[in-house]
């Protein structure tokens, strides 16, 4: 008997001959040199490369927060290259979920406030039960009143992992989101990340140099002077580490 053919996986975001050019004449830079890739629903994909290799670069593009020199950037089926910046920031804030490196939280709000910031800014309602399944799982609820000089390190960006899911976004982008942290800290918000790409189907795209980090995801894309050169599945450390060593000798 025949079978059927699965459909097609959507891609959360995808770039398209994607440059980044800073300066000029003999001070050019290429930071990204026409990068075209996909990022699939419900998938965890870290950017790696060496130092000045564009990753960083690859997703704040996609993020709608710098604007590429050419090329065109997809959420979903809507082609963020061409909005104008009232348009991106509803875009923004509405289907994007960020976690930075700096936790980028609101001295004056407690833990609960900076959760719910996105929500709030976007006049719409708390989704209860959703909200406490993410306190939960961050292991956050005897913290929800403390204000972020009240929170360790790790408990701060647990905070902002929490606020980066709760308005439940399209597809959350999270720049070097460890690199703050210490080892367990760094675990904790990881394994968060991946229980809720698992288990609620979210998409997350995150840049880290750390091979440890990066084994939590489902899939690498490495970089190398702006260009796409490899990608890896089902990553270990060890796999992850003898590719970035052939990268940058």
């Amino acid at each position: 008997m025949d079978t059927m053919p699965a459909p097609p996986v959507a891609a959360a975001a995808r770039v398209e001959e994607l440059t980044k050019t800073y300066g000029s004449d003999d001070a050019e830079v290429h930071a990204l040199a026409g990068v075209s890739v996909g990022f699939t629903e419900a998938e965890f994909t870290a950017i790696m490369g060496p130092s000045g290799s564009g990753k960083s670069t690859l997703l704040h593009c996609m993020a709608g927060l710098d604007t590429p020199t050419s090329g065109r950037v997809f959420l979903g089926d809507t082609d963020i290259t061409t909005l104008s910046e009232k348009e991106l920031t509803k875009l923004r804030r509405d289907r994007i979920g960020f976690v930075f490196q700096a936790f980028n939280l609101i001295p004056t709000l407690n833990a609960a406030e900076n959760i719910t910031l996105p929500l709030d800014l976007a006049g719409r309602d708390v989704d209860q039960a959703w909200f406490d399944e993410v306190v939960d799982t961050v292991r956050l609820r005897d913290r929800l009143k403390h204000r972020p000089s009240q929170l360790s390190g790790g408990q701060q960006q647990r905070v902002a992992g929490a606020r980066a899911l709760v308005s439940q976004p399209s597809i959350v982008f999270a720049d070097e989101p460890t690199g703050n942290l210490d080892s367990r800290s760094g675990v904790e918000l990881l394994r968060f990340l991946q229980d809720a790409v698992k288990s609620h189907g979210q998409t997350i795209v995150m840049v880290t140099h750390d091979a440890n980090a990066a084994s939590y995801a489902d899939r690498i894309v490495f970089l190398a002077d702006g260009h796409i050169v490899d990608e890896m599945r089902d990553p270990t450390a060890d796999r992850i580490l003898d590719r970035l060593k052939s990268l940058e000798a």
